[in-house]
């Protein structure tokens, strides 16, 4: 009995490495507790995300009567700062310090920021639904200031954290390192947004302000964990002795790198073309084929499922040394498919067809963002990783946060149109709405095919660098 059991154990082992995806993430240069302690930064941007796009979201509307408009407002103010991340990154790479630290100022900086946005974020909320003009006037106010504060820090945070992830994690595991921590940042959305609906089911301003605050220091105390001695102190490399280039100067390297403008329009387009439909899958389930909420908040299992797929077989892939643009453009191939059955679902009144669509729309949304993050990483220079990092995220950011605001509209008016009969008796339904904006995000899918085309023929430019997929390169 005693042999049997540690021959289960390597059994076990060996089946984990081989099958499973991020089983093999740890190394001896990072060994799996520090891998779990620094994985908790994403756990708190996590937070942070399900606090800002889900549940203050709701009880913005519900519980606090704040019109729809101003609260869609609130929720896109931290879309502010996301092209900053480009100069975020670029100036961890070349921060000047005498403690020898690049990473750590910066994601301590918006660690900070992130608290105190949450800190006063509870209150401004409530005096926002206040009904007396001044009120009104500094709930908005307050209201802006603390969802600006966090949308900064977690910018800022994400930016760096993730460049230090590149910085400490051997080459060989980064695909299966970033893998993990993109695990670990959907766990702590799921968790933290099954947490806050336990905890504000019976709503209160007293258990808003708990819960809220609450989740600040949460934030606080993981980033703390996260950070403790990860980064070694290295002054050489932070001396203001040296000479740091202009930003001008390193973002000239970064464009002349080859191919760098048609990576990120890629980025652009496609990551428009698979985000433009994040808030209608739901409502579209609901309003077209008569789901049930139960069945239509499981979307979201069948999207991320989707999505982890995707993720785990282009860095499988990507280890093995195929093209990054290939499997790209393999993702917003299976795009096309996705939104195809999407599309026909509705005629069709095929709930099956519609749940095949939205876990094909997360695969190829994973494919393609494994590959085009695996690319963009190649054209960094000179160990700019930050710069690398943060031009990803400001691009994929904004065209995120503009796909899905765009999406909404588009919907609301074209089935307003077409309630009215403007496009004529056959398309005077609901679903009519919906489907422009899949068809969008289908000929925007059509454009990042022709874009990133070239790419794949020549196998421009990352020829050292494959099969790289770095840490610090994944959204957020």
């Amino acid at each position: 009995m005693t042999r049997a059991v540690p021959s289960l154990a390597q059994g076990w082992m060996r089946l984990g490495s081989r099958f499973l995806p991020f089983a093999d993430a740890a190394t001896s240069e990072l060994p799996l507790p520090r891998l779990m302690r620094l994985s908790l930064f994403q756990v708190s941007v996590g937070i942070s995300v399900v606090l800002l796009n889900g549940t203050l979201n709701r009880v913005m509307i519900v519980e606090l009567g704040v019109p729809s408009w101003l609260v869609a407002l609130m929720v896109a103010l931290p879309l502010v700062f996301a092209p900053l991340r480009v100069l975020i990154g670029f100036r961890s790479d070349h921060h000047r310090s005498v403690l020898g630290w690049r990473r750590v100022p910066y994601i301590w900086i918006g660690t900070l920021l992130q608290f105190g946005g949450l800190a006063i974020m509870p209150f401004a909320l409530l005096v926002l639904s206040g009904d007396a003009a001044g009120q009104v006037i500094a709930g908005r106010i307050g209201a802006a200031i603390a969802f600006l504060l966090v949308g900064a820090g977690l910018h800022t945070t994400q930016t760096a954290g993730l460049s230090l992830a590149t910085d400490i994690a051997p080459e060989r595991s980064r695909p299966r390192v970033v893998a993990f921590l993109y695990v670990m940042l959907m766990l702590g959305m799921m968790a933290s947004a099954l947490l806050f609906g336990a905890l504000l089911a019976n709503f209160s301003e007293m258990r808003l302000i708990q819960v809220v605050q609450g989740a600040a220091l949460t934030e606080m105390v993981l980033n703390i964990i996260a950070l403790w001695k990860q980064e070694a102190r290295d002054p050489s490399r932070t001396s203001a002795a040296i000479e740091r280039p202009r930003f001008q100067e390193s973002w000239q390297k970064f464009q002349e790198a080859g191919g760098s403008s048609r990576v990120l329009l890629a980025v652009a387009l496609g990551t428009a073309g698979f985000t433009m439909q994040d808030i209608l899958l739901e409502p579209y389930g609901a309003e077209i084929l008569h789901l049930t909420v139960g069945e239509t908040t499981g979307l979201t299992a069948l999207f991320a499922a989707g999505t982890l797929t995707g993720f785990a077989i282009s860095a499988r892939r990507l280890g093995n040394g195929s093209d990054p643009y290939r499997i790209a453009a393999i993702g917003a191939l299976v795009g096309l498919i996705a939104f195809s059955s999407v599309i026909f679902s509705a005629p069709m009144m095929s709930p099956l067809l519609f749940r095949i669509g939205t876990t094909l729309i997360g695969f190829g949304g994973g494919l393609f963002a494994v590959g085009t993050l695996t690319a963009a990483m190649a054209l960094a220079r000179d160990g700019a990783s930050g710069l690398a990092l943060g031009t990803w995220g400001a691009v994929q950011a904004t065209a995120a946060g503009t796909a899905i605001a765009g999406g909404g509209a588009i919907r609301d008016v074209m089935s307003a149109l077409a309630g009215e009969g403007h496009f004529g008796v056959a398309l005077a339904n609901p679903a009519t709405g919906y489907s422009i904006v899949y068809h969008i995000e289908i000929a925007l899918l059509f454009a990042t095919l022709a874009v990133i085309g070239p790419l794949v023929r020549s196998g421009h430019p990352a020829p050292q660098q494959k099969s790289e997929f770095g840490i610090a390169e994944f959204p957020g």
